[in-house]
């Protein structure tokens, strides 16, 4: 994950679901109308970055254990952002170290991540 795009991925009973949450942009006759208001694009920003990161808590709600990577300080800002909410104290939360990476090398991280939580839930 980064600021403006998470993929999702699921796993239960050995399926495998993937789904992305974007950061809605801003239509470029919104910045031509209010470029030279800082102030508003700067409300408008935050607003999105809200409205990606509640996007996000509803999906991680649903869930009992959630990994959250990535090559960008979004995955840990959203990890401290859901330890202040009472509502994720039931939900294991981890944060993973990852470079940008292709889809294959998503898939192998998935693999290894997931084939980790098996173990340590057997243990």
């Amino acid at each position: 994950m980064d600021h403006s795009t998470a993929h999702l991925i699921e796993l239960s009973n050995d399926n495998v679901a993937t789904n992305a949450i974007e950061l809605s942009s801003v239509p470029p006759e919104q910045i031509e109308n209010h470029g030279s208001d800082e102030s508003h694009m700067n409300n408008k920003e935050q607003n999105q970055l809200s409205d990606f990161s509640l996007n996000l808590s509803k999906v991680i709600k649903e869930n009992n254990e959630v990994v959250l990577f990535g090559p960008s300080s979004a995955k840990t800002e959203l990890y401290n952002q859901l330890k202040e909410d009472i509502h994720f104290d039931e939900i294991k939360i981890d944060v993973e170290l990852a470079d940008i990476l292709t889809d294959h090398e998503q898939e192998i991280f998935r693999q290894k991540v997931f084939c980790s939580i098996r173990k340590n839930k057997l243990k």
